[in-house]
């Protein structure tokens, strides 16, 4: 890599930070930390959403896909669950985050259920967007790892690149709050979506023939496949598990979790955070199919097929893993200048992490009620302390999860529906039945979780599938030990 793109990489990176600094001055008290002051317009919350929902992960992750052997479209079907979910939150979740002035969202359960319900969902939120968060860092490293090696500076690199990139992120979300988070968000989409699209026209001129001849070659491998309507629940990425599976686990990552809700708080009505979430919708269709085609792009530019032995069970050769593929050619191939800016831009989409949002929930929701009644610059100071400790752990992920060779994205979609699908549960049995109870709810969630586990270690169910199996299982188990306990309460 050029000098000059690791001066505009430096130059991008401590403009980040920069920015975290100057919305740090209005960081006077919990409220602006955590949900700006309510200030927020809805087309900057809308372009967070995306940001958030796609960032690296998409950048790196979505590409691989395609390219991998045997890999196509048929994600996609999973994003259309994405737009069924954004008008059933918009309609029976958005109206209920407005009616007092929230925080969390967990402090929806502390009204119905109590302080218990709302602690176990809230610590579910905590270990998986740590988790996830930390897969992100990995991805993020990932590319900075390449630029040392085409600097031949570092044969690995890995370890070193999350531990840079993780100390950038704490300072970063440590001194500038929501706020800083949320505008960065919507630098970096602009960034990256104009990056991506250089990087295709590039890409497609590197290509002998040119994008035709990467269509015919993508049609040749079928990697335009995008709909699959078997009913396999051991299949990935089918029609029925991407409209309903991706359905509920959109439901739980943008109904009720913390880290999507939080962006939601930061305007102050419904309507426009509905707005946001909507049209947010429309722009991750466009993106998910501009990165797959990406991926066929790759795939003809490096022509794995042309390898000795090549087929379906080729994985990403040449790459160890599909998300190496992306970041090899950014670093590699991509002229100076442009180069430094999508590195850049892939940098600064790790800056849009879940510290705050974890933040908010230790606080909030857990360690406020074992310490009430301190002045609101005492819980703004644990919220900082917070915020370091979870990116220490961020970071002890990223560098634990080095030597996958699963795709991230896959990663981070599973973790998140392995633990949502128990909270999605509690809060539907809330919603929908009134006569459910706090042990109700405790034993729905303790049983949805268990189900769920056993699901995914001891079957071949595909994790799409999981959010909709752990929330039913909450569901059920609620609503059944809530019966009991009124007839039983009816007994003479």
């Amino acid at each position: 890599m050029h000098a000059i793109d690791l001066a505009i990489i430096v130059a991008y990176l401590v403009a980040v930070v920069g920015a975290g600094f100057y919305f740090g001055r209005r960081q006077l008290s919990t409220q602006r930390y955590f949900v700006g002051g309510r200030e927020v317009p809805w087309w900057a919350i809308s372009a967070s959403i995306v940001a958030t929902e796609t960032s690296t992960v998409t950048f790196i992750s979505v590409p691989g896909i395609a390219f991998a052997a045997g890999g196509d479209f048929r994600f996609i079907q999973i994003v259309f669950g994405y737009l069924v979910a954004r008008i059933v939150i918009s309609v029976l979740f958005m109206p209920r985050y407005f009616r007092r002035e929230l925080v969390t969202v967990y402090q929806l359960l502390q009204d119905r259920f109590g302080g218990a319900v709302k602690s176990l969902a809230a610590s579910l939120f905590v270990v998986m967007r740590t988790i996830a968060d930390g897969v992100r860092l990995l991805l993020t490293a990932f590319v900075l790892a390449a630029v040392f090696k085409s600097l031949d500076l570092a044969d690995s690199a890995v370890s070193g690149s999350i531990i840079a990139i993780g100390v950038v992120m704490i300072i970063f979300t440590l001194i500038g709050g929501i706020e800083a988070i949320v505008w960065i968000e919507v630098v970096q989409l602009l960034i990256y979506i104009g990056g991506a699209i250089a990087a295709a026209v590039i890409l497609a001129g590197q290509i002998p023939g040119g994008i035709p001849s990467a269509v015919d070659l993508g049609q040749m491998f079928d990697k335009f496949r995008f709909l699959d309507f078997s009913f396999d629940m051991t299949k990935t990425y089918t029609f029925w598990s991407g409209v309903i599976g991706g359905a509920f686990l959109t439901m739980s990552t943008h109904g009720t979790d913390q880290y999507m809700v939080q962006r939601y708080l930061c305007t102050d009505r419904p309507r426009k955070a509905s707005l946001a979430l909507l049209v947010s919708g429309v722009v991750v269709l466009a993106q998910f199919l501009g990165f797959l085609f990406i991926g066929v792009l790759l795939f003809a530019f490096y022509r794995p097929d042309r390898m000795a032995g090549y087929g379906p069970t080729s994985g990403a050769a040449p790459f160890a893993a599909a998300d190496q593929v992306f970041p090899d050619f950014i670093t590699n191939h991509l002229p100076i200048g442009l180069s430094g800016l999508v590195v850049a831009a892939i940098f600064a989409a790790a800056m849009s992490s879940s510290l705050n949002s974890i933040a908010a929930t230790v606080v909030s929701d857990l360690y406020t009620p074992l310490r009430p009644g301190r002045p609101d610059r005492h819980y703004l100071n644990v919220s900082k302390l917070v915020t370091v400790i979870a990116g220490i752990v961020q970071i002890a992920v990223g560098v634990a999860m080095q030597h996958s060779a699963k795709s991230a994205l896959a990663i981070v979609l599973s973790i998140a529906s392995l633990i949502n699908g128990p909270i999605l549960g509690v809060f539907l049995l809330g919603w929908l039945r009134s006569s459910a109870t706090r042990t109700a709810a405790f034993t729905g969630m303790l049983t949805g979780l268990a189900v769920i586990l056993y699901v995914a270690f001891a079957t071949k169910i595909a994790w799409p599938w999981y959010t909709l199996i752990g929330s039913a299982t909450t569901f059920l188990v609620g609503s059944l030990v809530s019966a009991f306990g009124a007839r039983t309460n009816e007994t003479p």
